[in-house]
């Protein structure tokens, strides 16, 4: 016990020393809070699929004590945890997740809360994040919901042996959970194609929502205010963070790949200043090429859409190429949108906006009402 509390001081003072705690009171959570209560077991990418890893595992806490995500269930299969150890690896999709640390603490920090605040968590996972929640401001004040029985039930059990009780649900949260409302804070640690207009409805006046968006270019996290109608407004948050998607809004397989044909073109644009999530142009791609999906292959990057259009990015040394097909050009339209991004003076994420509504939902750039606006979808 005195080496995990150890390492809960550690991990807090490394998040404070980064940036992502500034709050004295998150700081005395993540040292309160154990996260290997909540991660007994966890994948770990290596060559060829996945490696079972638990307590019996020597580097065991040295994961869960670092500001890592920890994949914690493949395929939304029980028994793929057990198989791996038996087999050495295996091969899957990661379906549940306890997300870095670092990551975490952002969000925590946006939601502002304060004392008497009703929280809603959308996506329960291992339960980590809502004992930090309760931890800081008391179980009976934290509702979390999340559609997998399973994780549920594991959840409640782990929170209940730390000393927790939150209001633990299995739900769809899209819908919101209609009897915990109406709360002052929504969190939403899985991402979303749209913001439910649900939580809208179940929040009071002034509640504040951050979630991060299921989108297969420029995601991110958001900061909304929830106002009369119900409608929501606020900002993209310069700090990134990627999630799995709520299951009701997972996006479709991409497209199949193309048969590459046609002529061959120099290009001054990388795939990587247009798909790398630490560029600043990758936002602004994303708003201009709604529906077009990356997949990557070796030395290329593809850009994909539905109705048949698709471009093939390939980088040698020093010199990237391109080639398209299709009904639309998607690399025209990509090196036309970087020209705009440009011309706007290179706008990075945080002065982008968004705007909820239960008819329509889109992005700003500085001004709501300003010329430059673009739909979600």
């Amino acid at each position: 016990m005195h080496s995990t509390a150890r390492r809960r001081r550690q991990l807090a003072e490394s998040l404070r020393r980064d940036g992502m705690i500034t709050d004295p009171a998150w700081l005395d959570a993540f040292r309160r809070v154990p996260r290997h209560a909540f991660v007994p077991r966890y994948f770990l990418s290596q060559p060829g699929g996945w490696r079972a890893v638990d307590r019996m595992d020597e580097d065991w806490l040295d994961h869960v004590y670092a500001d890592q995500v920890l994949v914690t269930q493949l395929d939304g299969d029980p028994l793929a945890w057990e198989r791996a150890r038996r087999q050495g690896v295996v091969r899957g999709n990661p379906t549940c997740s306890s997300s870095m640390p670092g990551i975490m603490a952002v969000m925590l920090e946006e939601l502002s809360v304060h004392s008497g605040h009703r929280v809603l968590e959308i996506g329960t996972g291992t339960g980590y994040n809502a004992a930090l929640l309760s931890e800081r401001l008391g179980s009976s004040l934290v509702s979390t919901v999340d559609v997998d029985e399973q994780l549920v039930r594991l959840a409640s059990e782990r929170l209940s042996l730390c000393g927790y009780h939150p209001a633990v649900e299995v739900q769809d949260g899209a819908d919101g959970f209609p009897a915990g409302a109406p709360y002052d804070r929504v969190l939403c640690t899985c991402a979303v194609s749209e913001v439910p207009v649900a939580w809208l409805e179940q929040a009071t006046r002034g509640a504040i929502v951050v979630t991060t968006l299921n989108r297969p270019i420029g995601a991110g996290l958001v900061r909304l205010i929830v106002m009369p109608g119900p409608v929501a407004r606020g900002r993209v948050l310069s700090r990134d963070g990627r999630f799995m998607p709520l299951r009701a809004h997972r996006l479709p397989d991409p497209v199949s790949l193309p048969e590459i044909s046609g002529p061959v073109r120099a290009t001054d644009l990388s795939a990587e200043v247009v798909l790398h999530p630490s560029s600043r142009f990758e936002f602004f791609a994303g708003l201009a090429l709604p529906g077009v999906v990356p997949v990557f292959r070796g030395e290329d990057a593809f850009l994909l859409h539905s109705d048949g259009s698709w471009a093939r990015v390939t980088t040698h040394a020093d010199r990237t190429t391109v080639t398209q097909g299709g009904p639309r050009r998607l690399w025209d339209l990509t090196e036309a949108a970087h020209r705009q991004w440009t011309a706007l003076g290179k706008p990075a994420r945080q002065r982008f906006g968004m705007t909820v509504t239960p008819q329509h939902q889109e992005f700003w750039l500085d001004d709501p009402d300003g010329d430059y606006r673009w739909p979600l979808h």
